[in-house]
């Protein structure tokens, strides 16, 4: 009788964060890590440093709200240096101005490049 019971596969755990700037919920996979060390803060991308840690979406505005404030001194409970708020910065001009602007210029360039050849065609 052992043999017979029926076992679905149970759902993957995905862990969730807060993103300490907009305070939405996501999965932790979804975002970019900051992290205390001795060294002062640094930017985990791989998110397995040790360290007390902060997340924040990987677009230019929740980063630029956490710099205005002192969101990250609060969440890591340390004092942001100038050489880590340059760092940090110049972070921020590497990331997208919204997470769905790309996404959407990808969806919108195909419509038009097919549009084109029906239209001479």
């Amino acid at each position: 009788m052992a043999g017979s019971r029926q076992t679905t596969p149970r759902p993957k755990h995905v862990p969730q964060r807060t993103c300490i700037a907009c305070r939405q919920v996501a999965g932790k996979r979804t975002f970019v890590r900051l992290v205390r060390t001795a060294d002062g803060v640094q930017i985990d991308q791989s998110g397995k440093l040790a360290g007390r840690g902060a997340y924040l979406h990987p677009q230019r505005s929740c980063w630029e709200i956490m710099l205005k404030g002192n969101r990250v001194e609060q969440a890591l409970r340390c004092k942001l240096t100038p050489e880590n708020r340059r760092l940090l910065l110049d972070f921020i001009q590497t990331l997208p101005e919204t997470e769905e602007a790309p996404l959407s210029e990808e969806k919108g360039a195909e419509p038009a490049g097919l549009q084109q050849v029906d239209e001479t065609a």
